[in-house]
C-alpha cells in the first residue's frame, strides 16, 4: 500500500502511544504522515470515551470528513479507540461513510483492516479481550513513529482491576495484565540505542505493576524463564509471594545505559508502597515527580467513588513521599460535582488540597461516562452553576500552593531537557525540569538538548529562566528497530 495518511488522536498518554503504534503501522506498509485532510488517501480518528462529549466531537469531525467523502471516494475513514470499543456498532450505523472501526484489543490490526476494507468493504471488529498477547495486549511490542526522537513511551500494562465508579477504563481496556519484565528491559535498551533519553512507563495503574505475574509464578514451581517474566530481584529473593514489581522496574530501566530519565503515570494512591517510594529516592533517573490523583477529599464521596482510601490515608502516603523523596513535586487529579457532592464535601476537598501542596492539579467537573455506575446517579447530581463556582475556589487553593513552591526555586538552577521553541514565543525555548516543571528562556537549543538554567521568575504554572550550561546536545538516534519478545 502507498498513498497518505492524516492521524488524530483524542485522549490520554495511552490513546497517543496507540497512535504511535498505529502510525508505525501505516509507514510500515508505504504511507506517509501529513496534516492536510485534502491529500489523505487514509483518515484515522483515534477516540477517547473518558472525557465529556467525547462522542459529539467523534461524530463532528466525521461529519467535517463525509463531505470530503463524497469528492474522494477511494479515501478511506478509520476509526479506532476507547471510544469505538465502547459503541461497538454504533459508529458505523451512524457515520455508513466509516469504512473501518476497530477496538483497543486489536491495534495491531489497523493497517490490515484498512486493506481487507479496500476489498471487501466496511468492516467492524471490535474484540471483547486480546487474543494476541505479544501484539493485541501489548502495542508496544509494533514498529512506532514517535512524536519526538528523546522521549518514549512503555507500555507495562494493559487494563485495570478498579472498578471506579466513575471510570469506563475497565470496560473498554479489560482486566490488568502485566507485560513481562524482560520484555520491558529488552525495550528500553532498544529504545537507549536509539538516542532515547526519557522514558514514561505507562499503565492505567502502573504501582499494581506485575502483581498479576507474581500471583501465577507463585503457585507453580521455579523454571529458568521465570527471570525473564518477574525480573531477578524478585526471583532471587526465595520468597514466591505474589507482590507488585513496580519499584523493581524502576531500579532496572533508571540503570539501563543512555536513560536519563525515568517518568510514569499513573499511579493509584491505595496501592503506593514503601519500596515504590525507596526506588524514587534511590535511582538516579527516576525522576522526583509525583502524579497521586485525589479525585475527592471526602471520605464519604471516595466511598460512593469506590477508590479504596480515605483522606487521612491519602494524606499518609503522600506525606511520605515528600518525607522519602528529595525535592518533590506532586500533581493530582480532582472531580468537582461527583453526584451526591455537597458544600461540606467539597470543603473537605479543599481542606486536603491545601494540605497536599500540590504543583498541579488537573481539575475536572464530573461528566456522567454511559456504562459507569456514577451515570445511573442522575437524582444527585449537581448543578452546574454550583460546580462552576467550586471550580473558582478550587483554582485559588491550587494556584496558591503552586504559585508558593515555584516562587521558592527562583535562583536554582534547574536541568532542563529542552522540547522545543515556545508556542507563543519562537525565540524563548520550553523544556521540562525533573520536577515535570515549564521552564521557559532565551536560547538556540534543538529537542532533546540538556541545559542548566536558573530560575528568575515564577508563575503559578511555569517558570522563567537563565542559560547557564549547556550539558549536551540532542542524541544522534542509530536507527535500530524497537521489537519487544
Amino acid at each position: 500500500m502507498t498513498g497518505k495518511y492524516l492521524l488524530r488522536t483524542y485522549g490520554c498518554q495511552m490513546n497517543e502511544h496507540d497512535s504511535e503504534r498505529i502510525a508505525g503501522l501505516l509507514e510500515s506498509e508505504g504511507y506517509e504522515a501529513t496534516t492536510d485532510v485534502g491529500e489523505a488517501d487514509v483518515v484515522m480518528l483515534n477516540t477517547c470515551c473518558i472525557r465529556e462529549n467525547a462522542d459529539n466531537k467523534l461524530y463532528s469531525a466525521l461529519g467535517d470528513l463525509k463531505a470530503e467523502k463524497a469528492k474522494r471516494p477511494g479515501m478511506q475513514i478509520a476509526v479506532g479507540g476507547c471510544l469505538a470499543q465502547k459503541d461497538k456498532d454504533l459508529v458505523a450505523e451512524k457515520a455508513g461513510h466509516v469504512d473501518v472501526v476497530f477496538g483497543t484489543h486489536n491495534v495491531h490490526r489497523a493497517a490490515e483492516l484498512l486493506a481487507e476494507s479496500k476489498e471487501h468493504g466496511q468492516i467492524v471488529e471490535i474484540l471483547e479481550a486480546a487474543v494476541d498477547a505479544e501484539h493485541a495486549a501489548f502495542p508496544s511490542a509494533l514498529p512506532e513513529k514517535r512524536e519526538v526522537d528523546y522521549a518514549a513511551w512503555v507500555t507495562i500494562q494493559i487494563g485495570c482491576d478498579n472498578s471506579c465508579a466513575f471510570c469506563i477504563v475497565p470496560s473498554v481496556r479489560g482486566p490488568e495484565i502485566s507485560r513481562p519484565f524482560g520484555d520491558l528491559v529488552r525495550e528500553v535498551e532498544h529504545l537507549a540505542k536509539d538516542g532515547v533519553a526519557e522514558i514514561t512507563l505507562l499503565g492505567q495503574n502502573v504501582n499494581s505493576y506485575g502483581r498479576d505475574i507474581t500471583l501465577k509464578l507463585g503457585g507453580r514451581e521455579p523454571e529458568d524463564f521465570d527471570v525473564h517474566e518477574a525480573g531477578e530481584l524478585w526471583t532471587q529473593t526465595g520468597r514466591r509471594r505474589g507482590r507488585p514489581l513496580f519499584a523493581d522496574l524502576m531500579r532496572a530501566t533508571g540503570a539501563v545505559e543512555g536513560i536519563e530519565r525515568v517518568r510514569f503515570t499513573s499511579p493509584h494512591p491505595k496501592d503506593l508502597r514503601e519500596d515504590t517510594i525507596a526506588a524514587m529516592a534511590e535511582v538516579d533517573a527516576v525522576c522526583n515527580h509525583l502524579h497521586f490523583p485525589l479525585q475527592s477529599g471526602s471520605d464519604e464521596i471516595l466511598k460512593r467513588m469506590h477508590r479504596g482510601y480515605t483522606a487521612e490515608r491519602y494524606l499518609e502516603r503522600l506525606h511520605a513521599a515528600y518525607a522519602g523523596i528529595d525535592d518533590l513535586a506532586v500533581s493530582t487529579d480532582i472531580i468537582i460535582g461527583f453526584p451526591g457532592e455537597t458544600e461540606a464535601d467539597f470543603v473537605r476537598t479543599l481542606e486536603v488540597a491545601a494540605e497536599a501542596q500540590y504543583d498541579l492539579a488537573y481539575t475536572f467537573v464530573f461528566s456522567p461516562r454511559e456504562g459507569t455506575e456514577a451515570a445511573e446517579l442522575v437524582d444527585d447530581f449537581v448543578p452546574k452553576a454550583v460546580t462552576k463556582e467550586r471550580m473558582e475556589r478550587l483554582h485559588r487553593v491550587i494556584e496558591r500552593s503552586a504559585q508558593k513552591k515555584n516562587t521558592a526555586r527562583i535562583g536554582r538552577l534547574e536541568e532542563v531537557v529542552i522540547e522545543g521553541p515556545s508556542k507563543r514565543n519562537p525565540g524563548v525555548i520550553s523544556g521540562r525540569t525533573r520536577q515535570n516543571k515549564l521552564l521557559h528562556f532565551e536560547g538556540d537549543l534543538k529537542a532533546g538538548a540538556l541545559a542548566m538554567v536558573e530560575v528568575t521568575e515564577a508563575k503559578p504554572f511555569y517558570m522563567l529562566g537563565e542559560l547557564r550550561e549547556v550539558l549536551r546536545g540532542p542524541r544522534v538516534r542509530t536507527k535500530i528497530p524497537v521489537i519487544a519478545g
